[in-house]
């Protein structure tokens, strides 16, 4: 029963995608999104932009890319080698330019690190709308590009909230892991933030 509300819902979704497809304004922005989602590329540059001064903002970037880039791929790998759902099928026209996974779809690990990373990122932040619009188009351009199906990519961003939130608990702004990265410079970028 819950394998057909799930095509339903994807079917639903590729279906009001599908008249986007084609466009090229929107295959350009979807392309540009997913590659800025790969290995979690754009939230790396943003908690870069962030951690310019000490204090508050740049121990928040350090956590975003810290716990995201430890995290999320553990929790990814995971679920897609006990899921291991197949792919949508690929469309006989040229593919737009995007790096093609190998692993399972279930879940996006694009959009559960983008929702992660957003949700670190966006605490006592003024620019908080902005990295969810960024989760939003790294979310919808896999869907677009045919990577995952709808659901592979509501489940990865709950999941990131959900993750998000977490890593605001175990560490909290304020809290003395965060005192103490308030002076610290940013990490090396870690190879293991891999998003599929």
């Amino acid at each position: 029963m819950l394998g057909g509300i799930v095509d339903r819902f994807d079917t639903a979704v590729d279906a009001r995608v599908q008249p986007l497809r084609g466009r090229p304004l929107v295959d350009a922005f979807a392309a540009v999104s997913s590659a800025l989602g790969d290995r979690g590329l754009v939230w790396f540059l943003m908690a870069m932009a962030r951690r310019r001064r000490a204090g508050a903002r740049r121990a928040r970037a350090l956590r975003a890319v810290a716990f995201t880039g430890v995290v999320t791929p553990a929790v990814n790998r995971a679920l897609k080698q006990a899921v291991s759902r197949a792919r949508p099928p690929r469309p006989a026209e040229p593919p737009l330019p995007v790096r093609i996974p190998r692993t399972a779809s279930f879940p996006s690990g694009h959009a559960l690190a983008a929702w992660c990373a957003a949700t670190l990122l966006a605490e006592d932040d003024v620019a908080a709308p902005l990295y969810y619009v960024m989760a939003a188009a790294v979310s919808y351009s896999r869907v677009h590009v045919r990577l995952h199906h709808a659901s592979d990519v509501a489940a990865g961003s709950a999941l990131g909230v959900g993750l998000g939130l977490v890593g605001r608990r175990l560490l909290p702004a304020g809290g003395a892991v965060m005192r103490r990265l308030e002076g610290a410079g940013m990490p090396r970028p870690h190879r293991g933030l891999t998003t599929s």
